[in-house]
């Protein structure tokens, strides 16, 4: 089944201007392929528009298998169904994710390399956000019919919110509901990425030399860390750079 993120796409209708941004934000070099790969997941810009006229969604998240095959089957047989692989990525049905944009690749557990990175760079990804207004639907989702293991499921009447946190191996994807809002009939919607470094103050001094605008570090929600917000520069969506206890 599930072993984790393989990697996150972003597209882009600037492909080349994207991954100029993208790496000043991380603070690293994409590979020859021109994806950024990180500790624990892969970042890749792709167009706006695919070969053949087809819009590419704002958002994709590919999930490693160690055995695709297997992996398409059981969730077909769970009510998500998958097109054959192209390019070794294997696209879940939009409509059975609620509208997040989801894929399949097969990937031996230990494949994805681990490298050093600078103390003021990215090197991982701490978790995704995922917006919607029904959290059942969600929870069988993420849980159910994805295999997710939910570590947590909170709801904070000073945050307005109500948040699902699913582990997907060393990241985690944090479904977010609005308390205030009305269950809707709406897809649901990917809304920022979070990111780890090893030193958040030196982290924003750099970006902040880069010429983004970036917020002041301050204590994080969990107990031992540390955040700030990137607030320019960004393609996609807002940015939380995060340091410190995991």
């Amino acid at each position: 089944m599930i072993d984790g993120l393989d990697h996150i796409a972003i597209a882009a209708g600037d492909v080349e201007g994207a991954a100029g941004a993208y790496a000043t934000l991380l603070g690293v070099a994409p590979d020859r392929r021109g994806a950024f790969q990180l500790g624990n997941v892969a970042l890749k810009i792709i167009a706006t528009e695919e070969p053949g006229g087809d819009k590419s969604p704002p958002w994709r998240l590919a999930f490693a298998a160690g055995d695709l095959a297997e992996t398409r089957r059981r969730l077909e047989r769970r009510g998500l169904p998958s097109a054959p692989p192209r390019g070794g990525l294997s696209l879940i049905d939009v409509a059975a994710t609620h509208g997040v944009a989801m894929g399949l690749v097969e990937r031996a557990p230990d494949a994805a390399p681990r490298a050093s990175f600078a103390a003021d760079a990215v090197h991982g990804l701490d978790h995704v956000v995922i917006r919607t207004t029904h959290p059942d639907r969600a929870l069988g989702l993420y849980g159910a019919r994805l295999g997710l293991d939910l570590r947590l499921d909170r709801t904070n009447a000073q945050w307005g919110s109500r948040l699902l946190f699913f582990a997907c191996g060393e990241a985690v994807l944090e479904v977010a509901v609005d308390l205030a809002a009305d269950t809707l009939d709406e897809p649901d919607r990917v809304t920022g990425l979070a990111w780890r470094v090893a030193d958040p103050p030196a982290a924003k001094a750099r970006l902040a030399a880069a010429g983004l605008d970036v917020s002041p570090v301050r204590p994080g929600r969990k107990p031992g860390t540390q955040v700030f917000t990137v607030r320019s520069g960004v393609v996609g969506a807002p940015v939380l750079m995060i340091g410190g206890a995991r």
